[in-house]
Formats: C-alpha cells, structure tokens, sequence
C-alpha cells in the first residue's frame, strides 16, 4: 500500500508535479503531464478537494480506483468531483510515459457563478474511471482547444475579466464533454444494450428467487454494483436507450412482477407488498395506484 496524499488545493497539486514552478492561479490549474517532475514513482494514494479532468493519451502506468485497476491507455477522460480517491501505479518514469493534460479547477473558483450552481448536474464527475469518456480525435482537439485557451489566459495578467473568461472556457468545455458522453451512449450500443439485457436478468432473478422478501427492494446502488457501474452512469446510459433512468425500470419491473402476482396467486395485497420488498403496505398501493391508475385491489377484480 503506497503512502496516501490530500491535496487540499489546487497549489498543492501544483507543487506535487511541479518541483520548481510557481502556479498562476490558486484556484485553476493545466498541467502537461509530458512535462512533470521525474520524481513521482513510488504508488501513491490521491485524494483532492477540487475538481478534476485528466485526459491520458498514452501511458504504461495504470490508474487505480478504489481496487480497480483500469487500463488506461487509450486516450480516455475521466473527470473526478472532489474528495474522490485515486491510485497511481507507476514502475517507470511518468514523464517518459504520460502524454496529455489535466485541468484542475477548485470549487471555488465557480461558486458564485451560474456554473457553480450547475455544476453537481454534470452526472460525469461521479462516474468511475472505468467509465472514461472515449474520444475520438476530433473530440480531443475540441477538448484540448478549450483547455489551451484557459492556459493562454492563466499566462496573462490576472485582470478583472480574467475568472469570466476563465470560467465560461470551462462550461464550454464541461457542455462538449455531456454531447460527446451522449455520443458515446449512442454510439456503443452492442456494449449498452447487452448491460441494459443484464440489469433486466438482475431483476428477474431478484423477484423470481424472492431476495426481496430477505433484502427489501432493489435499489440502483445495487443494480449498479452488480454491473460494475456507478449509479450516475447507469442512471445517464439508460436514460439516454430507454428515456427512462434506473429507478423507474425497477418500478416497472416491480409493477410486472406484482400484476403477476395478483392475477395468478391468491396473496392478499399485503403480503404482495411483503413479497415485493415493502415495509408498508401502503406504500406498494400508492406506487402501484400511481403507476397503472388503479390500487392493486381494482386491479385484481378487474380479471375476475
């Protein structure tokens, strides 16, 4: 286990990659991954209380997330939010290897902004690595214009305009990397569609084989861990095939699985709503009502 580092600010991340350079701004930083300090070998545990954008081009290094080990060699972009862990894992010089960019912004920096009121909507910072945004290459130089014009404007003199600039920069280059993941949704579909046949089987055999009778009713945290997604992305791909997110495909399924039961057993409504997951009764009949515009009971009389 490599030792663990919090990088409370953006300068102190400056510092960490940066032996002999002054930052230009507390608050934002670029760093040129090609060019950082040779002395980062040893695995190390980082932890930042800003924000994060990195983008790989090429590496022998993994990144690891939590316990995962990802490969990360293709030119991916993975963005963090703040107090999210990852591991380097390098055996060999990272200068030698890391080609690409990472932009570092500080919650500050955006909080009295419309941006920083828009912020926690890009689902993206709450993926996991694993589920990096992979661009094409006209992708990355649209990404990368961005990033070189918020460098060009850290160079300058700080002025009044400076944060707009800097700023409004960013939320372009924060609305790119939504359409390109969109994109990305779309555009792996065989992958996509073969989770979303997954989650549908996780589903089936939750109520089939009664785990929530034993664990109460599914929830995305577990849909999400069984896929080995985050639930933000789960939630995102499946709005993006479906227009539906993952808690309503667990309503409906759940609505299915409770018409079956009152058309083909003789359970009481309360012991459906047992069967199904539900602490209280009540609650199955409000959700049930809301969803087919019946209670269950209507609904069970209605095939006899």
């Amino acid at each position: 286990m490599g030792a663990f580092v919090h990088l409370k600010t953006v300068s102190d991340l400056f510092k960490l990659f940066y032996s002999n350079k002054n930052i230009q701004h507390p608050l934002v930083a670029v760093v040129d991954f090609s060019k950082v300090d040779e002395h980062i070998r040893d695995d190390i545990r980082i932890s930042a209380g800003f924000y994060s954008m990195m983008f790989k081009n090429y590496s022998k290094n993994n990144i690891k997330y939590g316990r995962k080990v990802v490969d990360f060699q293709d030119g991916n972009l993975i963005c963090m939010a703040p107090n999210q862990i990852i591991e380097m894992d390098n055996d060999v010089e990272v200068s030698e290897n890391m080609l690409g960019w990472g932009l570092f912004f500080h919650p500050d920096l955006i909080r009295t902004t419309s941006l920083g009121h828009k912020i926690k909507g890009y689902n993206f910072f709450s993926y996991e690595i694993s589920e990096g945004l992979h661009l094409s290459e006209k992708e990355k130089q649209i990404l990368y214009d961005c990033v070189l014009k918020i460098q060009t404007e850290l160079k300058e003199n700080i002025d009044e305009h400076s944060q707009n600039i800097i700023v409004s920069t960013l939320e372009l280059l924060l609305n790119y990397c939504s359409r390109f993941y969109g994109r990305q949704f779309i555009t792996r579909k065989i992958v996509n569609h073969d989770l979303l046949t997954r989650m549908e089987q996780l589903l089936n055999t939750y109520f089939e084989q009664e785990e929530a009778l034993q664990r109460g009713l599914p929830t995305v945290e577990y849909l999400a861990g069984e896929l080995n997604l985050s639930p933000r992305y789960l939630g995102d791909l499946l709005r993006s095939l479906t227009g539906h997110n993952a808690q309503q495909h667990i309503h409906e399924k759940l609505i299915e699985k409770a018409k079956d039961y009152l058309t083909e057993t003789h359970l009481s409504v309360s012991e459906i709503a047992y069967q199904l997951g539900f602490e209280h009764p009540q609650s199955f009949s409000k959700l049930f009502k809301a969803k087919t515009q019946l209670s269950p009971l209507e609904f069970k009389q209605s095939f006899n």
